[in-house]
């Protein structure tokens, strides 16, 4: 699910104010030595080992990278259970719950010493005043975030009605999680129901959507349900869309996309390919946002 390879889940940012030189060795990824007391790293990589950093003019290309130490969890079960057996056999009549909380932590350090981490990279992209990243998970992109913010980079939710200055609008039925979400992209959504251009997946869609008195997801072929449910003021949260010959799930309320499969020719250098793709996002992002602004008068 990367910007290089792969299907592209992607979220966008606008850069706000950034310093004239990135240093991205301050926030480098240092990985969790043997026997350390660290749990978990995190910081940046570049895309290739030894890799420059800038891409080109205005430009950076990097990879966040998060190793975190965790004890399977049946495995944390067994060991308890053999030192819970171990404390009546040393003629414990009974084990406190205060006594099973210490025995629980004790088996999860015996078994993180054995332990290898467990790895999570995202790549992402500083190009210009935009930045791109590869995940649509909120944990993921927080780190994001932070490490940014320790390299001076300030960043916020990239979606039309925040670059318009638009007053959001309310809604009783639709959840809003994070910043810059907004019901006005499920009112978006809703509009591009029928549209010729960005089309509802009519086969083999997947759709989310709320009522008042539940949230419902359809599959298949959706279309007729879908026009059943928008009929009694259901709020669309997702929709499996169709531009051409490629396909994608739209995020509604926080104007993202995941799932995209991009083709690209063959490159001699990973930059080239990564400049194609990203080429490709950015016209799928201006779609939707010029989209968005021929059906702004419709959604009321």
């Amino acid at each position: 699910m990367g910007l290089l390879t792969g299907s592209a889940s992607v979220t966008r940012f606008n850069v706000k104010s950034r310093p004239p030189e990135l240093d991205f060795e301050a926030v480098r990824f240092q990985e969790i030595l043997p026997g350390s007391e660290v749990r978990e790293s995190r910081g940046i990589i570049p895309f290739e080992p030894g890799a420059e950093y800038q891409v080109g003019a205005a430009r950076w290309a990097f990879r966040v990278r998060i190793d975190r130490l965790k004890p399977d969890p049946t495995a944390v079960k067994e060991r308890l259970r053999d030192l819970i057996r171990g404390e009546l056999e040393a003629g414990a009549e009974f084990v406190s719950a205060k006594r099973r909380k210490e025995l629980r932590e004790l088996a999860e350090e015996e078994l993180i010493v054995a332990s290898s981490p467990s790895t999570t990279i995202m790549e992402a992209v500083i190009d210009g005043d935009v930045l791109y990243v590869g995940s649509t998970a909120k944990a993921n992109l927080g780190i994001v975030m932070q490490l940014l913010r320790q390299l001076g980079v300030m960043v916020e939710p990239k979606t039309p009605w925040i670059d318009r200055r638009e007053p959001d609008f309310e809604s009783e039925i639709v959840p809003i999680r994070e910043p810059g979400e907004s019901a006005l992209g499920c009112r978006f959504l809703r509009a591009l129901v029928g549209d010729r251009e960005v089309v509802v997946e009519p086969e083999s869609g997947l759709v989310r959507l709320v009522t008042e008195e539940a949230r419902v997801t359809l599959g298949g072929a959706v279309l007729k349900e879908l026009h059943h449910y928008l009929e009694k003021d259901a709020e669309l949260l997702a929709a499996k869309l169709l531009v051409g010959e490629s396909s994608f799930r739209f995020e509604a309320p926080s104007f993202r996309i995941s799932g995209l499969a991009i083709e690209t020719g063959r490159h001699e250098h990973w930059i080239e390919t990564l400049d194609e793709r990203l080429e490709k996002l950015a016209a799928l992002w201006e779609l939707l946002e010029r989209k968005y602004a021929e059906l702004r008068s419709e959604m009321t």
